[in-house]
């Protein structure tokens, strides 16, 4: 457990980012869960619209550090490749 005064606000920053980071995770994993979903549907206008959504999500994330840029980059090209061949 954190003792002094320093360490005891270190432990209350990590774990308000902790916090902070698992909502954005969790928030751009519900974004290509949607897409997803569309093409499973096969509903090509709402996979596209959910894309368009998706994606500036997705760039948020990598620019904040919650995803690598390449893990992102292959996400969105495998999902427009899906969307094109709808």
């Amino acid at each position: 457990m954190a003792n002094s005064a320093g360490s005891k606000k270190r432990a209350r920053q990590a774990e308000k980012r902790r916090q902070h980071n698992a909502s954005l995770r969790s928030m751009t994993r519900t974004y290509l869960k949607r897409v997803v979903t569309a093409i499973e549907s096969g509903d090509k206008e709402a996979a596209q619209a959910a894309y368009t959504v998706a994606t500036p999500a997705l760039d948020k994330a990598v620019s904040k550090g919650i995803f690598n840029k390449n893990k992102v980059a292959r996400h969105k090209s495998r999902l427009n490749a899906q969307i094109k061949a709808l």
